[in-house]
C-alpha cells in the first residue's frame, strides 16, 4: 500500500470516509502518511497541541483520560473510525490520550498536510469537517447508550432498526446496537441498579475469554467450522482488548441466574462476527448467538466461570493496593519509631508505647489480609466450564471440559482448574462466601484503623491531637478554620458498604436451590463492586492521608509525663500495692507520678530516669537490677 491508488482504495473501505467521491479520496491519499500501530504506543497525548489525526485501517485505539494519577478508558475505536478528528475543528490542546491497544495500520494527516488541503482542496476540507462532526455526534450517542437504566431510553438512537425474534416474538432492535433481542428484553425487564455490565470491564473481558476458549475448543473437536471460529475468536479478542463494551448494557442485578449477561455477550460477539464476515447484523442464520457463540455451553457454566476469572483478576489489583497501603503504614512506623506516647485500652490511659509501634501494627494487620485474600483467590480458580446446565455436561462432547479449561487458562492468564465434581461445582457458591468473609475481615480492620486515625488526630486542641492528617478541604460551611478527617471518613463508609455486602452474599448463597443458585448476579455484583471500592479506598487512603501524616511529639510526651499510666512501669520494682497507691494519689491530687515517687523516697532520680526512659517503657526488660531497692514503709 504505497501508491496513491492503493491508499485511496484502503480509505474508501473505511466507515469514516463512507460516501466520499473518488476525487476527494484521490486528493486525500496524496497527503496522508501510513502509520504502523504498535500496542501501548500513543498517537497523541493529553495536554499536547493537536498535530495530527488518524483514520484506522485495522487494529484498535483506546481514548483515555487521566485524573489524579489514574487513567480511565472512555471509548475504544477500531477499523474504519477516526482518531483525533478534533484537529479539523479547532486548535485546542488534546483533552485525552489515544493509546494503541491492538496492532494495525492507520493513515495519518498531520497539521501541515491539513493546511495544504485547506489551500488546495477547500471542498475536501469542508467534507472532512462535516464528517468529523458526524463522527463526534455518533460517539456521543454511544456514550448516551451507557446511561440506560438511568432515566434514558435504550440508547443507540436514530430511527433505523432491525427486526429480530425469539421465542416470545419479534422486536425491533436499534440498528447500531451489537446486542440483540434477548438483551433488549433484559434492558426492559431489569432497570434495577442503573449499573450496567460495562461498568465492570473485567467481567466483560472475562466473558469474552470464556467465549474465545469455547470457540477454540469447539473448533478442535470438530463442532465449529473454521470460518465461524475465526470471526468469533476475532470478535472475542476485540472485546478483551476493550472494544464494544458500550454494547454490554444489561443491569448487573438481574433475574435468570445470569442468562441475560450470557446472551448479551453471545449477541455482541455474534453480531461483531457477522460484521467481520461482511454480513448484516442480525443475520443469525449465518452466525447464531446460540448455535455458534454459545455452542457446548450454558449460562450455568459460562457465567460463574467468567465471574471467577473477573474476581481473580480484580483481587490481584486489590492485593497490590492493600500491600502498598500496608507498606505506607510501615514506613510511617519507621519514621515515628523514636516518638513516645501513651497507649490506651478501653479509651483509658494504659502504658507507654511509641507512635512507631502503633503504625507498625497497622501495617502488619493489613499485610496479614494480603495473604488471606491470596488464599481466597486460590479457591476462586476452580471452575465448572463444561458442566453446561446442571453439571452433567449435556450437549458438550467428551473432552470438552478439560480442553476448554486448558485454553481458558492461557487466554485469561489465570491458572484455572476444572472442578472434580461438576454437579457440585454448578450449585456450590462456597468460594464466593469465603471470599466475601475475607473481604469483610479486611474492611473491618481497615475501618478500625480509620477510627484510630480520626481519634489520634481529633481536636486539634480539644482532642488527642497526637498526629496531624493532611488537610484536604475546608470542613465546614459555618465554622471558619475547621478541617475534617474526610479521607478516613470516606474509607469508613466504603468498609460499611463491604461489610453489609457480606450479608447480601451470604443470603444469596444460602437461597440457592437444588442444582443451581439463581442469585449469582447479586453475588457477582457485591463482590466485584466491593473489591473495586476497597482497592480505590486503599489507594486514596495511602496517597491522600497516610503518606502525609505528621506527629506532634511534644504533645505525646506531655501526655506520657502527666499520665498515671506510667506507674505500670514501676510495678516490677515497687510492687502492685505501692504502685496502686501512687496512682490513686496522683489521680486525686493531679500531681505527677514522678514527683510522688521522689517525695516518698521510693527511688532515686537516676533510677526513675532509667525505669521511665522510652526504651524501658516500650519493650521488655530485665528488672533484676532494681531488685535490691529498699522500699520504705508507706
Amino acid at each position: 500500500m504505497t501508491t496513491p491508488a492503493e491508499i485511496a482504495d484502503a480509505l474508501r473501505a473505511t466507515s469514516f470516509l463512507e460516501g466520499f467521491t473518488d476525487a476527494h479520496l484521490w486528493k486525500l491519499s496524496r497527503h496522508v502518511t501510513p502509520l504502523t500501530l504498535v500496542p501501548d504506543d500513543t498517537i497523541f497525548n493529553e495536554g499536547e497541541a493537536r498535530q495530527r489525526f488518524a483514520i484506522l485501517l485495522s487494529g484498535a485505539v483506546a481514548i483515555e483520560k487521566s485524573s489524579d494519577g489514574r487513567t480511565t478508558r472512555l471509548v475504544t475505536l477500531g477499523a474504519g473510525e477516526a482518531v483525533g478528528e478534533g484537529l479539523l475543528l479547532d486548535d485546542s490542546a488534546h483533552g485525552t490520550t489515544a493509546r494503541v491497544i491492538m496492532p494495525g495500520t492507520a493513515m495519518v494527516l498531520a497539521r501541515d498536510q491539513l493546511d495544504d488541503i485547506t489551500r488546495e482542496a477547500p471542498q475536501l476540507y469542508a467534507a472532512l469537517v462535516a464528517r468529523a462532526a458526524r463522527a463526534i455526534s455518533a460517539r456521543l450517542r454511544r456514550a448516551d447508550a451507557t446511561l440506560v437504566g438511568r432515566g434514558r431510553t435504550l440508547g443507540f438512537g436514530g430511527h433505523r432498526t432491525r427486526q429480530e425474534h425469539d421465542l416470545l416474538g419479534e422486536r425491533d432492535v436499534p440498528y447500531e446496537a451489537l446486542y440483540g433481542v434477548q438483551t433488549l428484553r433484559a434492558l426492559e425487564n431489569f432497570p434495577i441498579t442503573g449499573i450496567p455490565l460495562r461498568e465492570f470491564p473485567v467481567l466483560i473481558e472475562s466473558l469474552a475469554a470464556v467465549k474465545e476458549a469455547a470457540a477454540q475448543t469447539n473448533l478442535e473437536l470438530g463442532l465449529l467450522e473454521q470460518e465461524h471460529a475465526d470471526v468469533i475468536i476475532r470478535a472475542a479478542r476485540e472485546i478483551r482488548a476493550g472494544r464494544h463494551h458500550e454494547h454490554f448494557l444489561v443491569d448487573m442485578i438481574q433475574g435468570g441466574a445470569g442468562t441475560s449477561t450470557n446472551m448479551n455477550a453471545n449477541e455482541v460477539i455474534a453480531n461483531r462476527a457477522l460484521e467481520l464476515s461482511n454480513q448484516q447484523r442480525g443475520a443469525y442464520d449465518v452466525i447464531s448467538p446460540n448455535d455458534h457463540v454459545n455452542l457446548s455451553q450454558s449460562t450455568n457454566d459460562v457465567y460463574p466461570t467468567a465471574v471467577r476469572i473477573a474476581l481473580h483478576k480484580s483481587l490481584s489489583g486489590f492485593r497490590i493496593e492493600l500491600a502498598r497501603l500496608a507498606d505506607a503504614f510501615g514506613a510511617k512506623g519507621v519514621e515515628f519509631a523514636p516518638l513516645i506516647k501513651m497507649g490506651r485500652t478501653q479509651m483509658q490511659d494504659a502504658v507507654p508505647m511509641t507512635l512507631g509501634q502503633e503504625f507498625m501494627a497497622f501495617s502488619h494487620t493489613l499485610q496479614e489480609d494480603v495473604d488471606r485474600l491470596g488464599e481466597a483467590q486460590s479457591l476462586i480458580r476452580e471452575i465448572n466450564l463444561g458442566a453446561t446446565a446442571i453439571g452433567t455436561g449435556i450437549n458438550a462432547p467428551p473432552g470438552y471440559a478439560a480442553l476448554a479449561c486448558k485454553h481458558l487458562a492461557v487466554i485469561a492468564e489465570v491458572p484455572v482448574i476444572t472442578a472434580f465434581d461438576l454437579v457440585e461445582a454448578t450449585s456450590d457458591t462456597g468460594a464466593f462466601v469465603q471470599l466475601s468473609g475475607v473481604m469483610k475481615r479486611t474492611a473491618t480492620k481497615l475501618s478500625k484503623i480509620c477510627n484510630d486515625l480520626r481519634l489520634l488526630s481529633s481536636g486539634p486542641r480539644a482532642g488527642f491531637g497526637e498526629i496531624n492528617l493532611p488537610a484536604m478541604q475546608p470542613g465546614s460551611s459555618i465554622m471558619p478554620g475547621k478541617v475534617n478527617p474526610v479521607i478516613p471518613e470516606v474509607v469508613n463508609q466504603v468498609c460499611f458498604e463491604v461489610i453489609g455486602g457480606d450479608v447480601t452474599v451470604t443470603m444469596a448463597a444460602e437461597a440457592g436451590q437444588l442444582q443451581l443458585n439463581a442469585f449469582e448476579p447479586v453475588i457477582a455484583y457485591r463482590l466485584l463492586r466491593g473489591i473495586d471500592m476497597l482497592r480505590n479506598a486503599c489507594l486514596v487512603l495511602r496517597e491522600r492521608c497516610v503518606t502525609g501524616i505528621t506527629a506532634n511529639a511534644d504533645r505525646m510526651r506531655y501526655f506520657v509525663e502527666h499520665s498515671i499510666g506510667i506507674v505500670t512501669a514501676l510495678v516490677p520494682v515497687l510492687g502492685y500495692e505501692i504502685a496502686t497507691d501512687i496512682a490513686k494519689t496522683a489521680l486525686a491530687s493531679g500531681r505527677g507520678v514522678f514527683d510522688l515517687v521522689l517525695e516518698r523516697k521510693l527511688l532515686t532520680r537516676e533510677q526513675l530516669d532509667e525505669i521511665l526512659n522510652p526504651a524501658a517503657m516500650t519493650a521488655p526488660r530485665d528488672t533484676q537490677e532494681f531488685s535490691t531497692v529498699t522500699i520504705p514503709p508507706a
